[in-house]
């Protein structure tokens, strides 16, 4: 149980990691007017959702490996279902960057370096709401 859990935490500050840098990327695209500084950016965001896609199936592979481990509990678990809501949140936003990326990559997005801004703090808020449930255990 306790490898399982680790390897859940370590996936998930790795999809974190993506989550947090990938949305400024796309600000310092939306930002930038030199056009090799956008394809070069474009690029790396290609690149790191690629990256950090993997990292979100092992963390919701290890978190429900964790589940199964205790079932009778989790599932009967109100903070979990509310984590878990958390987490599919986290799962659109997720699909999310990757249309935005994809939509920089084709020279078609029309978003803001604010827009941007704003879209990048979402993870912020998730994160706060995920870890105070699972630590607090709420209800």
């Amino acid at each position: 149980m306790l490898w399982l859990k680790a390897l859940h935490i370590i996936f998930v500050v790795c999809w974190f990691a993506g989550l947090f840098y990938l949305p400024r990327i796309l600000v310092y695209f939306a930002a930038s007017k030199d056009t090799q500084t956008r394809s070069q950016l474009a690029l790396m965001a290609r690149k790191l959702y690629r990256f950090v896609t993997p990292m979100m199936y092992l963390a919701l592979g290890f978190g429900l490996a964790m589940i199964f481990t205790n079932p009778d509990y989790y599932l009967q678990a109100k903070w979990l279902w509310l984590k878990l809501a958390g987490v599919a949140a986290l799962i659109v936003y997720h699909v999310q960057c990757g249309h935005y990326v994809r939509a920089v990559n084709d020279d078609t997005d029309s978003h803001s370096h604010v827009f941007y801004r704003f879209f990048n703090e979402v993870p912020v808020l998730f994160l706060f709401g995920i870890v105070l449930l699972v630590v607090l255990k709420p209800f």
